[in-house]
């Protein structure tokens, strides 16, 4: 059975910085592009960002460019999400999901982690 594990989350002053992890197990990992999503409180989730299976491309929200910076490790089954520069309005609870290339949705989600920026 697939599980995806966030871990990382917590509450940090404005400006800090945060690593979240997300460790993979049931599937191949290194088959998965990744991804990492976030929900407000009474907001819709939005992306986040996308690792590709190699860890050679991502993407981003326009929100978070240059302040995030997504990384697997594929021998260790690992996606991370390393947060910079933190703002309050990136307070959320934050959820990992992952993705067979070339198919249209993402198949496995976490069950989150709690991310609270205080300013």
């Amino acid at each position: 059975q697939v599980q995806l594990t966030e871990s990382g989350g917590g509450l940090v002053q404005a400006g800090g910085s945060l690593r979240l992890s997300c460790a993979a197990s049931g599937l191949t990992f290194s088959m998965y592009n990744m991804g990492w999503f976030r929900q407000a409180p009474g907001k819709e989730r939005e992306f986040v960002g996308t690792i590709s299976v190699s860890g050679g491309g991502t993407t981003y929200a326009d929100s978070v460019k240059e302040r995030f910076t997504i990384s697997r490790d594929n021998a260790k089954n690992t996606l991370y999400l390393q947060m910079n520069s933190l703002k309050p309005e990136d307070t959320a609870v934050y959820y990992c999901a992952a993705t067979v290339p070339g198919v249209g949705g993402y198949h496995y989600w976490g069950q989150g982690t709690q991310v609270t920026v205080s300013s």
